[in-house]
């Protein structure tokens, strides 16, 4: 398997893991998920202040800013491997 299908199966395998991962955890694979699918952070941050968990979810992606597609990728790979045990 290549990257892109291995990273693919990852994906859906992160929807059948037996425990739901805590929030930190949630959060980097949005990031890792983002960042290997479309690169780079490509939209405004939320507007209203108050809106918390986009705010997060902006700034964890912004923060992977840099990172090759492939990179993320594989970390979210790896990341996955490891939830699952």
């Amino acid at each position: 398997m290549d990257l892109k299908e291995l990273f693919e199966k990852s994906v859906a395998e992160s929807k059948s893991l037996s425990e739901r991962p805590d929030n930190q955890t949630l959060l980097t694979l949005y990031s890792l998920y983002k960042q290997g699918t479309e690169g780079d952070v490509n939209i405004d941050p939320p507007s209203n202040p108050f809106d918390i968990v986009n705010k997060a979810k902006y700034s964890a992606w912004a923060a992977l800013k840099g990172k090759t597609k492939e990179a993320a990728m594989q970390e979210y790979i790896d990341l996955i491997t490891k939830l699952k045990g």
